[in-house]
C-alpha cells in the first residue's frame, strides 16, 4: 500500500486529489496538511478517518510513502523541492512551476536525488482527449492541419483566484500540455491576454506552431457566457468537434468517485459525444471512458518501481517554456521563438 499525503485542501485538493487517491487500488490517503478551520471541517466530513496536520514536517513524521502538493501556485517549487530533498516522491499540481527555469531546477533536483516527481496533468485522461487520440491513431481525419482547444466558462467570481498563478499558467498548463502531448514540440508562439492585475488574466489566446506543421489555437476565459467548442480538430479529410467539457470534474464535485462507480466512471452520455464532420455528412463518435482514476494507480506503481511515472516531469518544463514565450509575446505584441527543451 502506497501511503500518499496531501498538502493543501482547497478546491483542487478536495476534489481533484483526495477522492482519487482514496479510490485508487494500492493507495491510501495517509494524511492532509491544512491549518484552515474550514478546510479541516470539510476534511472531517469528506474523509473522517484521515488525519490532519499543521505542517509538512508533521505529515512526514507520521509516515508517508509519497506526497501530493496542491498549495497555491507560487509555493509549488519550494514545497516540492523540500519534499524531494527528504527523499519523498512527489505529485505536483499545475502549474508545476511559475516559469521554465524553476521547473527545470525542480526536475534536475529530482534527478540528482534519485527521487520521483511528476506533474499532475490529469486532463491527458479526459474522455474527449482520449477519443481524439483514438481518431488520430486510426487516421480518420487525414493529415491534421489545425487543433483548437478551449477552457471557457462562466465563473461567479469576477477574477480568477490569485492562488492559480494567473489564467495563462492555470488553464494554460492544461491547454498547452494537451497540445504538446498530441502534436509535439512548438517552435513559435503568439499570444494575446486581457490583464486584470499583475500576473493575472481573465482571457487568454495562444497560437502555437508545432515543428510537426500542425497549428494549435488554445484559449481560456474566466467569465464567458458563450464558450467556444471544447475541441475542434481539422484534418484534410474530416473535422472532429466536441462542444462540452469532460464530465469527471463535475462528477467529483457532486461527490461521485471511481470507488463508488467502478467501470461506469468517466462514461460520457451520448449527448456529450463529439461529432465527426465530412463533406458527405456527419456522425456521432462514441467517447472513450475518462480515466482520471488511473493516474494515482500508475503513480503508486512508479513508487513501487514497477512502472514509469504517469507524466514525464520534463514535459512540465516544455509546457512552462511555451508559457514563458506566451507571456513575452502578449507583453511585446510579437511572435516569439520557443527554445528547445534539452536535458
Amino acid at each position: 500500500m502506497v501511503r500518499i499525503g496531501l498538502v493543501g485542501y482547497g478546491f483542487g485538493g478536495r476534489y481533484f486529489h483526495a477522492p482519487l487517491i482514496a479510490s485508487a487500488p494500492g493507495c491510501a490517503l495517509a494524511g492532509v496538511v491544512t491549518r484552515s478551520p474550514d478546510r479541516r471541517a470539510e476534511l472531517a466530513h469528506d474523509h473522517p478517518e484521515v488525519a490532519v496536520f499543521d505542517t509538512v514536517d508533521d505529515l512526514v513524521a507520521a509516515g508517508v510513502s509519497a506526497v501530493t502538493v496542491c498549495t497555491p501556485a507560487a509555493t509549488h517549487t519550494a514545497v516540492t523541492e523540500g519534499l524531494l530533498r527528504r527523499g519523498l516522491p512527489v505529485v505536483c499540481d499545475k502549474p508545476f512551476a511559475l516559469d521554465a527555469q524553476a521547473a527545470r531546477q525542480t526536475v534536475e533536483l529530482a534527478e540528482r536525488e534519485g527521487v520521483l516527481v511528476t506533474p499532475y496533468q490529469n486532463r491527458r485522461w479526459d474522455s474527449d482527449l482520449l477519443t481524439i487520440r483514438r481518431l488520430l491513431e486510426a487516421g480518420r481525419l487525414g493529415e491534421v492541419r489545425r487543433f483548437e482547444s478551449a477552457f471557457e466558462r462562466w465563473a461567479p467570481e469576477p477574477e480568477p483566484p490569485a492562488a492559480g498563478g494567473g489564467l495563462l499558467r492555470d488553464f494554460g498548463s492544461h491547454l498547452v500540455d494537451q497540445a504538446l502531448h498530441l502534436f509535439g514540440p512548438v517552435r513559435r508562439v503568439y499570444a494575446e491576454t486581457h490583464a486584470v492585475g499583475p500576473e493575472s488574466e481573465d482571457d487568454v489566446l495562444v497560437l502555437l506552431q508545432h515543428t510537426s506543421g500542425v497549428r494549435s489555437q488554445v484559449s481560456g476565459a474566466w467569465r464567458q457566457s458563450a464558450p467556444r467548442p471544447r475541441f475542434r480538430l481539422s484534418g484534410r479529410d474530416a473535422t472532429f468537434v466536441v462542444t462540452s467539457m469532460d464530465g469527471q470534474e463535475a462528477a467529483l464535485v457532486a461527490g461521485r468517485t471511481p470507488a463508488g462507480e467502478g467501470a461506469a466512471w468517466g462514461r460520457e452520455p451520448q449527448t456529450a459525444w463529439g461529432t465527426l464532420h465530412r463533406s458527405t455528412g456527419s456522425e456521432a463518435v462514441p467517447s472513450e471512458r475518462g480515466r482520471w482514476d488511473q493516474f494515482y494507480e500508475q503513480f503508486a506503481a512508479a513508487v513501487r518501481g514497477t512502472a514509469a511515472v504517469p507524466v514525464d516531469p520534463w514535459d512540465a518544463v516544455a509546457t512552462a517554456t511555451v508559457l514563458d514565450a506566451a507571456r513575452r509575446s502578449a507583453a511585446e505584441g510579437t511572435t516569439v521563438d520557443v527554445p528547445p527543451t534539452s536535458h
